[in-house]
């Protein structure tokens, strides 16, 4: 899944975030609440994690013009305000849920878990799909023809993010970015290596090659005509 974490406070990010990538998740992190008002309506994200007290615009306020934009993405507020009328008023606000401050990785990954598994709601999409290839986002499964393929956790979060960039080239350090959460180039050749790896199971097979490699450049999923 990729999720939007809106949390000012670094230490507290990264330890999402870090959690959330040993889950095979996709963590984008943005600590200002204006920020995430543009990237919550631009991009699309399967849960957003809020704090409540934000620079620039504050959760509730930030959730409720997601909500005003017709964006759906499930809302999860984590914050120390936990009072019930607090947790009223998140919930109103257009929230899905609500974890007070001090909190344990493990219940956040399970309400974000239970958050992703709800019935998706209107144009909300759980597959994605490229010619016969599919990605079920909410199982985690992949299949192509109809065969279920076998990924390991980074393998299949490089394809959810390669799948979402349909058509468009990702470079190697958005792939390191995005995937491995490495905000700096370390002179490796893991993308390279995920990549074949990956090109193995869900091309090699098959009669059409849908993961291309532009030369000195990246890669890109789309299907060749």
């Amino acid at each position: 899944m990729r999720i939007l974490v809106v949390e000012d406070d670094r230490k507290t990010s990264e330890y999402i975030c870090q959690g959330l990538s040993e889950a095979g998740h996709v963590c984008d992190v943005i600590e200002d609440g204006r920020d995430a008002l543009f990237q919550a309506t631009r991009e699309q994200y399967d849960v957003i994690v809020v704090d409540r007290m934000l620079p620039g615009l504050d959760g509730l306020s930030l959730i409720r013009a997601v909500r005003a934009a017709r964006v759906k993405t499930p809302a999860i507020f984590l914050t120390a305000i936990g009072g019930v009328d607090d947790r009223v008023e998140g919930l109103e606000a257009g929230g899905d849920d609500y974890l007070a401050k001090p909190f344990a990785f493990s219940e956040l990954l399970a309400r974000v878990n239970a958050l992703a598994r709800r019935p998706p709601v209107q144009d909300q999409k759980t597959i994605l799909k490229l010619a016969d290839l599919e990605v079920d986002i909410v199982k985690r499964e992949v299949r192509r023809q109809g065969q279920l393929i076998e990924l390991q956790p980074r393998e299949y979060t490089l394809l959810e993010v390669l799948m979402r960039a349909e058509g468009r080239v990702l470079t190697r350090t958005m792939l390191l970015e995005r995937v491995w959460d490495f905000h700096f180039d370390p002179k490796t050749s893991v993308v390279e290596t995920h990549v074949s790896r990956l090109r193995a199971k869900i091309d090699k097979p098959f009669d059409v090659q849908l993961l291309h490699t532009v030369r000195n450049t990246g890669y890109r999923m789309h299907a060749s005509q």
